[in-house]
């Protein structure tokens, strides 16, 4: 989850009370938040305080608090007071209004290959305080490593509204044809040139591969041809913003128009606060490649429907209808009773992007109500747990392979794309993997489709320990099938794999033997054409005519055989080496 960082006395001063750790932490916790760490830091005036300077460093309190993954509304300061002090009755749910603006951006039709979406608000006569400003730049890197996914889905610029002049145009152009100043650079460059100048920036390097690759690059352009930005990697020097800006212009370039909508509309909601008219946002037209028009930011209000009943049972508590309204109001989301006594009516603020669901109106209420407020109490029917045919399965398969002489071992369920692929000589593309979009290493790129490379790693590591090694695992692997909805299915299999200075083909067949025994299947016979037999075939990953696929009643279960040279050398085992994969759930 992520973590915000404020100054404790800040917000006391904002709740209106000063609490105790421990009193914090209690209240974090009834709103579902927690008070993950208490540090100190040295905090610098600003330069309205004057001319910062080592000794006029303050030590202020900080309060390290995590906040649920989906709640946007609450990684800054603004939004985090604004929701205790609704949650603690000592303000209403302020209401949220765009009103119409002159300023217009406008998508050009080359943009549908590059970053086909854009919108666009403006916060006129805000001002800023140190803090405040502070809370603005880091709610937008917030998000950018959220929501955004790194700037892949939604990258955000804000300009100086006074420093240019609309319209402004989203383009794509040739990287040579880019040319501006950079945020706090001296010089202009190319758009190339700061690809060079940036792939070393400890901050910035993250994000070039976005466009790196492109033709066309996303460039942003006021009336005068001034470079606002080039999402998604730095805005332009010339519309910075800073302590004493008044009116803001906030662009979000995206891949997801959703994304788009949902990161303008937090930055505004949370921020308008600041301006002459609070919680008032100032629309900018959107003109879209076909030339229709539409206004940003729409802060939109929806009504979701609930039944008293459904909440009391779904959270196991007896409550009327107007007490579960109240909790929901103080949870931002405003609810009254309809005539029916029953119904209740929830209002679903644009802050709120999170509450997709009945389920999540019912979350807030359990969380209004208190988690520890909910009473224990007995099932009001008697059961007897029992293990899952597959789980119950696995196990005794475990002890069945213990006792042939194999050690089991626990892999990562995520690897890198070339192990299942080019490291077992393969094509990716010819793998039905389920790939991670946004990998943190390259070591987990995607799930795992076979557990081969997993044990294979496992053996290399251990490859100095006396001969031979003989170890397996029983795990899930994953499969990317578009017949499920979400588009992915698990599989439970087995592999084996003996490494020793003989391949040792005669120890999995063996092996293979066993289990089947194990399950009570047999070999075929003239009599039993339902039992098991093995059938030649060829396997890349396999020594050609050392390789054979295990059929049992007229399909393929698994494979073995004698693992290539090539294969081996991928994951630096000098020694020959014979694998037995199984489809566990064939047998079930």
């Amino acid at each position: 989850m992520p973590t915000i960082g404020v100054q404790r006395d800040l917000l006391f001063e904002a709740l209106g009370r000063s609490y105790s750790d421990e009193e914090f932490e209690e209240l974090c916790f009834d709103f579902g938040l927690e008070l993950d760490e208490v540090t100190s830091e040295k905090i610098m005036l600003s330069k309205e305080q004057g001319e910062k300077r080592a000794e006029d460093a303050s030590e202020a309190i900080i309060y390290k608090i995590e906040v649920p993954a989906n709640r946007y509304d609450l990684l800054c300061m603004e939004g985090l007071v604004r929701g205790l002090c609704v949650f603690l009755n000592k303000m209403d749910a302020p209401r949220y209004k765009s009103i119409p603006g002159k300023e217009r951006l406008v998508i050009r039709p080359e943009m549908g290959g590059v970053r086909p979406h854009a919108v666009a608000a403006v916060l006129r006569d805000i001002k800023f305080t140190q803090q405040s400003y502070d809370s603005f730049i880091d709610l937008q890197e917030k998000l950018h490593q959220t929501i955004c996914r790194k700037r892949a889905l939604v990258a955000i610029g804000t300009h100086d509204l006074d420093t240019i002049e609309g319209p402004f145009t989203f383009e794509a152009l040739s990287p040579d044809s880019i040319k501006f100043k950079p945020l706090n650079q001296t010089e202009e460059h190319t758009a190339s040139q700061l690809m060079e100048l940036y792939k070393t920036d400890s901050h910035l390097r993250h994000y070039l591969h976005i466009i790196k690759d492109k033709p066309l690059y996303p460039v942003i352009y006021d009336k005068n041809r001034v470079v606002l930005s080039m999402p998604p990697i730095i805005n332009g020097d010339h519309s910075k913003i800073h302590l004493g800006t008044r009116n803001v212009f906030i662009e979000c370039t995206a891949t997801d128009l959703n994304k788009a909508k949902i990161v303008l509309d937090t930055i505004v909601t949370m921020f308008s606060q600041h301006c002459a008219k609070p919680f008032t946002v100032e629309s900018v037209e959107v003109e879209q490649p076909d030339g229709s028009v539409v206004v940003h930011p729409e802060l939109p209000y929806r009504h979701e429907v609930i039944t008293a009943t459904e909440i009391n049972k779904k959270v196991g508590i007896r409550e009327t209808s107007e007490k579960l309204a109240s909790l929901l109001t103080r949870m931002c989301l405003v609810s009254k009773v309809m005539p029916d006594g029953e119904t209740i009516k929830v209002e679903i603020p644009p802050t709120r992007a999170d509450v997709i669901h009945s389920c999540d109106i019912v979350e807030d209420a359990a969380i209004a109500y208190g988690f520890n407020n909910v009473k224990m109490t007995i099932p009001r029917t008697n059961t007897i747990a029992i293990q899952f045919p597959l789980n119950h399965l696995t196990d005794l398969l475990r002890g069945g392979m213990a006792q042939a002489g194999f050690t089991e071992v626990l892999t990562f369920a995520l690897c890198a794309r070339d192990d299942v692929a080019t490291f077992l000589n393969k094509k990716i593309e010819d793998v039905s993997a389920v790939h991670i979009e946004n990998p943190k290493t390259f070591e987990f790129q995607v799930a795992r489709t076979t557990l081969l490379p997993g044990i294979l790693k496992t053996v290399s590591c251990n490859r100095k320990l006396p001969l031979p090694i003989k170890v397996f695992e029983i795990s899930d692997v994953v499969y990317q099938v578009n017949t499920k909805d979400v588009g992915a299915r698990n599989e439970r299999w087995l592999c084996a794999v003996n490494y020793n200075r003989a391949p040792g083909f005669e120890v999995v067949h063996g092996l293979l033997d066993r289990i089947m025994e194990l399950l009570e299947v047999s070999p075929r016979s003239g009599e039993n054409e339902t039992g098991y037999y093995l059938n030649s075939t060829n396997d890349s990953t396999y020594f050609d005519g050392r390789c054979a696929e295990v059929m049992c009643g007229g399909k393929r279960v698994g494979i073995l055989g004698v693992l290539h040279p090539t294969v081996l050398q991928k994951f630096d085992l000098p020694m020959p080496c014979s694998a037995l994969e199984l489809n566990v759930e064939t047998f079930l």
